[in-house]
Parts: structure tokens; C-alpha cells; sequence
């Protein structure tokens, strides 16, 4: 565990647990928010998920999971403001386009 020669003396197996769980917590969570339909939802979602997927990458020491779960944190978290802030906007004619 890469984090252990920090924290000597924390009790390492119920760490390792609690990043398990974390990281399984996480990825249900990911699954979920792309099923939701509501934008503003999903990107919480997003948001969350991602985060607790880079505790994990963090714990299991993965620079590429690291990477893709600080990207989706940082893309979703970016869009969920503009929608907060009311500029972001979807038309319906781009939709009508694609179908």
C-alpha cells in the first residue's frame, strides 16, 4: 500500500477496506449517473462519483485511473456550474439534427 509509509500506524486492513469500499461506492454511483435523464442531476453525480473514484486511484496507486477520474470530476464540475449559473443551454434543434 503506497500510502502506509506515511501512516505508520494506522490499522492498515480496515484502511483498505474503507478504499474498497469507497472505490466500489464510487463506481455504482458512475453507472447510476449515466442512466439519470436530468443534466443538472447527472452532473452531481458525475461529480461525486468521480471523486471517490480518485480516493480509490489514489489508494491502489493507478496514475492513469487518477488522470480519468480527476478529468471527469473537473469536466462535470465545470458544467454543473454553468448550469447553476444559467449558461448552459441545450437547444431542441440540435436534437431534431441528430435524430
Amino acid at each position: 500500500m503506497p500510502l502506509s509509509n506515511l501512516f505508520p500506524s494506522l490499522p492498515w486492513p480496515i484502511v483498505i477496506t474503507v478504499f474498497n469500499v469507497v472505490g466500489f461506492m464510487g463506481a455504482i454511483a458512475f453507472i447510476y449517473a449515466v442512466l439519470l435523464e436530468q443534466e443538472k442531476r447527472q452532473d452531481a453525480v458525475f461529480v461525486v462519483a468521480s471523486a471517490s473514484l480518485f480516493v480509490y486511484s489514489l489508494a491502489v496507486n493507478n496514475v492513469i485511473f487518477m488522470f480519468l477520474s480527476a478529468g471527469v470530476f473537473l469536466v462535470a464540475g465545470r458544467e454543473l456550474i454553468q448550469i447553476l449559473r444559467g449558461k448552459h443551454h441545450h437547444s431542441t434543434d440540435d436534437k431534431e439534427k441528430t435524430i
